[in-house]
């Protein structure tokens, strides 16, 4: 018992520098200061995201309105398809309105959160 606590103090000594060698100073924080991240306020990064995200629809309906369009074009008379292709071209426009929509209505609140906090 006492050569297993003896082994257990010897290499806990031993290994004590290393611990100590484990958290060197990589000046990360220099690192962050000069990546200017985190120095936005609350209401631009909302902003951001808002602005990332309607873009990112934006995409997805101009997306469903060439669906819509090469499935008309490539429907060769089949009233199906033409219908399905108007269906999907009539969704992607509605869907453009409601994403400028929001996107205007989103500027403004944004635009008056940043006026009154700044």
């Amino acid at each position: 018992m006492k050569k297993i606590l003896l082994g257990i103090a010897v290499f806990a000594l031993v290994m004590m520098p290393a611990v100590a060698l484990a958290q060197p100073n990589l000046g990360l924080n220099d690192f962050g200061s000069q990546t200017q991240l985190g120095t936005k306020s609350l209401t631009a990064t909302i902003a951001s995201i808002i602005n990332v995200a309607m873009g990112l629809l934006g995409m997805v309906v101009v997306v469903l309105i060439l669906a819509g369009g090469f499935l008309w074009m490539t429907a060769a008379g089949s009233e199906e398809k033409i219908s399905k292709a108007k269906s999907l071209i009539f969704g992607g426009v509605i869907g453009l309105a409601i994403i400028l929509s929001a996107y205007a209505v989103a500027q403004f609140v944004v635009t008056s959160l940043l006026n009154a906090t700044a």
